[in-house]
Order: structure tokens, then sequence, then C-alpha cells
């Protein structure tokens, strides 16, 4: 299997760090219990500690499906195919507009994607990777298979979406310790194009955490009856991170989360039987560039392409969008041996190689 075409489109908002303050400020103003201006500075030494900058938000009129639009006819161009081309198209990712039919259906209608099959895979950040394996294990088991297409549109700040503007809005400075990841948060579609190619191999290897599945939650109403809460008589104060923030609010507890990556993450890294000196350029998950600079010198230092500082985290676009602006910067060509290197809410874990 290979990358045929590869394409991430941003939105043309630009939020800054300042800018994320100034509307916490503006949604926390008679909220607020204690020293808003203290907990402003701890948010902003925050978003420097993890090396955060910038991150990209969709404008009053750009609509996730056009800029999704942009990214396949950019991968389709690069692929040298046609939409009539693509014989099964994935949609991944936390954004998405539909709870039936799959994602995957309703951007095929709207893109003329006629010959498709068409189906969604969901694992929060790690929805591209699952799609990536899953894709490639399909070419080994589906001789009539040619072509693959993988998709996401993470567009999640919109107004009364799981982040904005609810999670901006702070009751004191404990609220951090379950919202300071929404803060975070970018967007971006993707569309990456796979090609039957029976010469280059891929190594997957995963791990999961499930004990860990209440860190990052974006739950539904009704999710009490789907989860540990539902097989108990009482539910105790502090005994359950489900859900901290209320149902289709994203919970999630960063430093908890950060100090289980740092400890799975290079283990599943060392899995790799790549020799080391032949990888090009790592791409990680887009959460923390600190937190996976650490880790890389843990495992030896290897290159690393980091989007986090412009784009912030965006969720499974993060290693799409990385490939797409190292190619576009020079930094990897064709040939040279790629690594992806994400974790996920789940929470999962995973390092695979490949020649691009």
């Amino acid at each position: 299997m290979r990358i045929a075409g590869i394409s991430a489109v941003f939105p043309s908002r630009i939020m800054t760090n300042e800018d994320i303050l100034g509307l916490i400020s503006k949604e926390s103003d008679g909220h607020f219990q204690g020293d808003l201006g203290h907990t402003l500075r701890k948010i902003s030494y925050l978003f420097k500690y993890s090396g955060l900058q910038r991150r990209r938000w969709a404008s009053q009129d750009e609509k996730p499906i056009q800029l999704l639009a942009r990214a396949v006819s950019q991968a389709l161009v690069e692929a040298h195919c046609t939409a009539a081309d693509i014989d099964l198209l994935i949609y991944t990712g936390v954004g998405g507009g539909f709870r039936e039919p799959g994602n995957s259906y309703m951007v095929a209608h709207a893109l003329n994607l006629t010959s498709a099959q068409c189906f969604d895979l969901i694992d929060a950040c790690m929805s591209w990777t699952r799609a990536m394996q899953m894709a490639y294990h399909l070419f080994r088991g589906e001789s009539n298979l040619r072509r693959v297409m993988i998709v996401n549109a993470e567009f999640n700040m919109y107004a009364g979406g799981p982040g904005w503007p609810g999670l901006f809005r702070l009751r004191d400075e404990a609220d951090l310790e379950g919202r300071f990841p929404a803060f975070t948060i970018g967007e971006a579609a993707t569309a990456t194009i796979l090609e039957r190619d029976p010469a280059r191999d891929w190594e997957f290897h995963f791990s999961s955490r499930p004990d860990l599945a209440e860190l990052c939650t974006i739950p539904t109403n009704g999710y009490e009856n789907y989860c540990a809460i539902g097989l108990t008589d009482s539910r105790e104060d502090g005994l359950y991170k489900t859900a901290q923030n209320g149902p289709g609010l994203f919970t999630s507890f960063a430093s908890e989360l950060f100090a289980h990556v740092e400890v799975e993450g290079p283990v599943v890294f060392r899995k790799l039987r790549c020799a080391f000196e032949d990888i090009r350029m790592v791409f990680p998950h887009a959460a923390s560039e600190k937190l996976w600079r650490d880790m890389g010198r843990q495992v030896g230092s290897p290159p690393t392409y980091y989007v986090y500082p412009e784009y912030g985290n965006i969720v499974s676009a993060s290693i799409p969008a990385g490939i797409d602006l190292a190619r576009k910067e020079g930094l990897i060509t064709r040939g040279d041996r790629l690594v992806g290197w994400p974790a996920s809410a789940g929470m999962s874990f995973a390092a695979y190689s490949f020649v691009y």
C-alpha cells in the first residue's frame, strides 16, 4: 500500500493564544469566583509550556464540507485519478454532522463519489491511524480493491459545540483540570488516497488502556446507561470522571492523560522493527510539542515534525496534516521512511512505519 495523494486544508481564521484568553475572559465575566486574572495567566503559561502559539477556526462563511471538498480535489490531482476511481471511502474522526447515516455516505453524496463503498471509523484521535491499518489489510485481502480514500473534517469549535462557548465559561480555577485541552483545539480537513502496492510493507503496533477511558470523553445524552456508572446503584462523588462537564461537552484531564502517554508512548515506539537511522521523519499526534519532545529523547530523539505549535490539536487530522505540510516544506520526499506516533482517548497508543 502506498500514499498516492494527501492534502490538508485549514480554515482561514487564525486564533492566537491571546484571542483564546480574550474569549475565556469574556465568557467568564460575571461567572468566575476568584482571581480571573491569575487564572488567565496560568492558562497563558500552559499554552507556552506545551508549545502552542496559534490554531485555525472556521469563519462564519466557511463550511466544513467546502474545505473537505478542497482537500479531496487536491488529493485526487496528486494521485492522478478521479472521484470515479475511488473504490472505498472511510470517514474518520470526532468532527462530523451525522450519527446516521455514516458521514462517509454524506461526503460521497456531496462530492459525487458514486462508485465508492462507504463506512465511518471512529476512534477519537486514533481514527485516521486505525483506518490506515484497516485499509492496509483490506488491500491484502480484497484483490479487486484498487484505491481507498480516507477523509476527516475536524471542525469542533462551532457555537454550541463540544468546546465553544460552554467550556470557555469558567466558574473557578478548578475548572481548568478537565477543560484546558478544549482551549488548544484547532480545525482542519484532510484527504488521503491509498493505492494497492504489494512492494510497500507497513508495520503497525498498538496498545490499549481501557481502564483509562474516563480521562477524555464527549458523552451523549443517556451516556450513564452505556458505561460503568450504569452498573452501580449510585454515583459516588469523585468516583467517575466521565462527563464532568456534562453531556455533549468535551472533558479531558490533560495532566493525567500525558502522564500515561509519557510511559506508554515510548514502549510502543520501541516495538518498531525498522532501523532507527532509516527514519526520515516522525509524525506525532498534535496534543503537546513538549510532551513528544520529552518522549523523543527517551527513544533517541528522531527527527520529528510538530503540527501543534501553529495549528493546535487537530484531532484525527494531526498526522495526515503533518505529512502534507512537511512535504510542502521539502522536509520529506518520495521514498523516505516515515513513522506515525499517536496517542488517543480510550486510551490507545500506536507507532507505525512505512515508506512514503
